[in-house]
């Protein structure tokens, strides 16, 4: 088991297990095509912290973004200051995958994911761009609750962000299942003579 740093949930299992079943048309299309809630479960992502600083023209804006640490894939997530010892959780789980970039690797995507984010709010009101990342310290944890549906040997989930109280989509549902599959073919492998 590994010991990691998390941000502390807003989400209780008794929560994201009321919001997993939840009376609702998307809730009632889940349970009658993938069957009902079978279980729920912690899953932990980490990130890697970066302070950014955006110079656009005369104007610096400062801000902290975290990009996932396993693949860079997932949005970046947006911190409105560091996070602070009582915002912050130490604990041993096995729900959680490793983080798989390099930093500089990791440096070059948080510069390009602010790029793009500031080229959709308007290309021409950028004047003289300058985007610089500077990674802070040590991996945070963002926890997420896993709600496991289905009927026989089928499986389908849904994440929920424990942290902002909103499900999340295919790119993190993507994630789990690579993970899901890494582990599964690991175990595979130690069964074997």
């Amino acid at each position: 088991m590994a010991s990691i740093r998390s941000l502390k949930a807003n989400v209780t299992q008794e929560e994201a297990i009321a919001q997993f079943s939840a009376r609702g048309p998307w809730n009632l299309l889940g349970e009658v095509l993938f069957g009902p809630l079978r279980s729920v479960a912690q899953f932990y992502i980490p990130f890697q912290l970066f302070e950014v600083e955006i110079r656009n023209g005369g104007r610096l804006a400062c801000s902290i973004l975290g990009i996932d640490a396993v693949s860079g894939s997932l949005n970046p997530y947006s911190f409105p200051a560091l996070p602070a010892d009582d915002e912050i959780v130490v604990l041993e789980t096995r729900n959680c995958p490793p983080a798989g970039l390099e930093p500089a690797q990791a440096n070059q995507l948080v510069v390009t994911k602010v790029e793009r984010l500031l080229f959709t709010t308007g290309f021409f009101r950028l004047r003289d761009l300058h985007i610089r990342a500077r990674p802070v310290a040590g991996e945070i944890h963002i926890p997420y609750w896993v709600g496991f549906r289905g009927a026989g040997q089928r499986a389908r989930w849904v994440v929920l962000d424990a942290v902002r109280r909103k499900k999340e989509g295919a790119k993190v549902g993507h994630l789990l299942a690579s993970w899901l599959a890494s582990v599964q073919s690991e175990k595979r492998g130690l069964a074997q003579p």
